[in-house]
């Protein structure tokens, strides 16, 4: 049985397939899809979905390319090790990235971004659905 959390998450972060893998240092991620209504139940309009999807900076990694987290020249690991995981909540740049939308049903479609390992800003160790884009 899910969870209303789980539920929300799935609406955030729908299950699709993203139909791209990172080559080298990049990092690909999913963009936290806006709610279609608030809280108290009402149907949010098409600009206000823009407006939040558009400054939402909140993802979720879905691939790492083979050199990501690694130095160039010998390829040993950082010794920091990876910044993040597959299935880790990150904080991305508003601006930057490769950005794409895949279509998860006729009416939404969920939006995929490839960074450089480097653009990762950092690991959202909160829930994810509680950060605010800033608008």
């Amino acid at each position: 049985m899910t969870t209303i959390y789980e539920n929300a998450l799935a609406e955030a972060f729908p299950a699709v397939e993203a139909g791209i893998q990172p080559f080298g240092s990049r990092v690909l991620v999913q963009i936290r899809t806006p709610k279609s209504t608030s809280a108290g139940g009402i149907i949010l309009s098409t600009d206000t979905k823009d407006t939040e999807k558009w400054n939402t900076q909140v993802a979720k990694v879905v691939s790492i390319g083979p050199v990501a987290f690694k130095n160039r020249t010998t390829l040993e690991a950082w010794p920091e090790g990876d910044w993040c995981q597959v299935g880790d909540f990150v904080r991305v740049a508003k601006y930057g990235g490769d950005r794409y939308e895949v279509p998860v049903n006729s009416n939404e479609s969920a939006m995929f971004v490839i960074f450089n390992d480097l653009d990762i800003i950092g690991k959202v160790l909160t829930d994810p659905l509680k950060i605010k884009a800033f608008i």
